[in-house]
């Protein structure tokens, strides 16, 4: 089972590398080459193996998702020339991300659980159970961490400590709004209910633009459609399609990314059971199977892909 780890290139005319979660950038100037590795990350903290065809299934979807919102909200992307490659403007990023809710599911249910009532200065209702849709969709941000974990936090908060300015927020919650409208609408022609998701902001040039990757496996959570209702009634578990049950077969090995925590070792067995979610996925949302690659001369084909378009751009 051969994956991506990492890429070590250099291109002429570079400008500057970053090597984020799962994510190795190379920038050009007001350019940049986004290569989705193969990396997984659980708890903001990146486990020890890779999957294999995880960064091409996540390209592909945030670049369908990408072209079908780019009318609707502005986003970065100029050219997906490989399955595993974005062309893109080189944006600002905020340091937040907009967290979007239409149902009480993962990270908000367990704050639900432990007595909550108000998530990042959102107030919920009581008498709600795990995976209950919402009122209405609710935005609960976190700050961007370049190190460690995101932290929930408040619009108050992140206004009245100039993280971003009120027009600016109010732009990036309205675009949020719009993209999981989109979003949700999307999901349902494939039979799915999209749960939850994370947007990313940045400016260019002083214009707000989407950008990194969206409505992934990494970046939202989906259930079936088919049967939602039947298993809440009878407080069954949804069955659902994202990253969450990385994070509960981590939970359920004791490790919830806290300091001192070690990641569990990753088996065979477990590495082709996440890779396989991520397929399914992929064929879900695109509504057609992921085709098999040759991964001996991938790392070149990669390369070439940046490298010409670059020079064509």
């Amino acid at each position: 089972m051969q994956a991506i780890k990492e890429t070590n290139f250099q291109f002429k005319g570079q400008t500057g590398f970053y090597r984020g979660k799962v994510r190795d950038v190379y920038y050009f100037g007001e350019k940049m080459a986004m290569v989705a590795t193969d990396r997984i990350s659980a708890f903001d903290v990146v486990l020890p193996r890779a999957i294999p065809d995880k960064g091409r299934v996540l390209n592909q979807i945030a670049a369908f998702n990408l072209y079908a919102t780019r009318d609707v909200v502005p986003n970065w992307v100029l050219a997906t020339p490989d399955p595993n490659v974005t062309i893109g403007l080189r944006c600002e990023p905020f340091p937040v991300e907009m967290v979007i809710r239409g149902y009480l599911a993962g990270h908000a249910w367990r704050e639900y659980k432990a007595g909550k009532r108000k998530i990042c200065g959102v107030p919920l209702p009581e008498g709600l159970k795990e995976n209950d849709r919402l009122p209405q969709p609710i935005i609960t941000p976190t700050t961007k961490a370049t190190v460690g974990h995101d932290e929930d936090i408040s619009k108050e908060d992140i206004i009245a400590r100039g993280i971003v300015t009120k027009e600016e927020y109010k732009q990036m919650e309205d675009y949020s709004y719009r993209l999981f409208a989109i979003g949700t609408e999307l999901a349902a022609q494939r039979s799915l209910i999209l749960v939850d998701t994370k947007y990313e902001f940045g400016k260019h040039k002083n214009n707000i633009y989407l950008i990194d990757e969206v409505h992934t496996p990494d970046s939202s959570r989906y259930f079936y459609k088919d049967g939602y209702e039947r298993r809440q009634r009878a407080n069954e578990s949804q069955k659902q399609l994202s990253k969450e049950f990385v994070r509960q077969w981590l939970i359920e090995n004791g490790f919830q990314g806290k300091e001192g925590q070690t990641p569990p070792q990753m088996s065979d067995e477990i590495i082709k059971i996440i890779s396989d979610r991520y397929k399914e996925l992929y064929r879900q949302v695109i509504g057609e199977s992921i085709g098999e690659i040759d991964y001996s001369k991938i790392l070149g084909r990669i390369e070439a892909s940046i490298a010409n378009s670059i020079i064509l751009s």
